[in-house]
């Protein structure tokens, strides 16, 4: 399937699984269902029949409330049926409101927030120290980089030049209590990466074009790990979700389910 079909489909899935759960983080996963698309569809070195293959790229996501998208994304990949999706949040379902290893293609249970980044900084230097191929991406959000343990693993890449370590920042400027803005201002982003010695790079995070040039550029880069600032909106491709601050919690009635569906199925 195409990349505007991965992410459709990521989508519709992400909501019905919140929507039956009666969970919430839908406006988390919907601004990052682009940037698994296109991660998983074209750039990652995978095999859903292989998941645990040693050459594989390793890809965490460290935003694991989000987790519905994620599970969407390894679900339409094949890593398992799409029919298991429906125990999501059920008492004893390995699907937790947050990513679990224990859910094939999931590397790290994450959920616990400034953790992704400092385990794939990790990944990334064994990879290098024993001389092997594979690159350690990872996902954040951007409220998740106030924790300081991010800041100690961006110094940490830098030090070691991890060329093969990529961070994609969600940057749908909205975190649990407030806008990014408010509650601890990132701005200037890029040129901060830039301080600390990485390549960093500034794109529109929902344009799958430029999401793919941007992961092609970053594994171009020697000896600086690359940060990938994707500017993304919040709750993207349901118009009532959008950039708003209630769908970082809030769960859909059945009237607001349809009416998601029903806007993505047609875009």
């Amino acid at each position: 399937m195409t990349n505007k079909e991965l992410a459709q489909k990521i989508r519709m899935t992400a909501i019905d699984m919140v929507y039956k759960a009666k969970a919430s983080h839908v406006g988390g996963a919907l601004s990052m269902a682009d940037i698994l698309a296109v991660l998983y569809n074209e750039v990652l070195n995978i095999n859903p029949k292989h998941p645990n293959a040693p050459e594989r790229d390793r890809f965490i996501l460290s935003k694991g409330h989000s987790c519905v998208a994620m599970y969407a994304t390894l679900a339409h990949c094949g890593f398992f049926p799409i029919d298991e999706l429906d125990t999501y949040g059920i008492d004893g379902s390995r699907f937790l409101s947050h990513t679990t290893h224990k859910v094939e293609g999931i590397e790290f249970s994450s959920g616990s927030l400034g953790h992704g980044l400092p385990i794939a900084s990790g990944l990334a230097l064994a990879a290098k120290r024993k001389g092997e191929h594979w690159r350690s991406y990872v996902l954040v959000g951007d409220g998740e980089m106030d924790e300081g343990s991010n800041w100690e693993a961006i110094l940490f890449a830098a030090q070691f030049h991890l060329d093969n370590l990529c961070l994609i920042i969600d940057y749908n400027k909205i975190q649990s209590l407030g806008y990014t803005r408010e509650v601890m201002n990132l701005d200037p982003l890029k040129s901060k990466f830039e301080t600390f010695n990485w390549h960093a790079i500034e794109i529109d995070g929902h344009n799958h074009v430029q999401i793919k040039q941007a992961l092609m550029e970053a594994s171009q880069i020697k000896n600086k790990p690359t940060a990938i600032i994707a500017h993304t909106i919040k709750g993207k491709g349901v118009s009532f979700m959008e950039n708003k601050l209630l769908w970082h919690y809030k769960s859909p009635d059945q009237a607001q389910w349809k009416q998601a569906i029903k806007e993505i199925s047609e875009q």
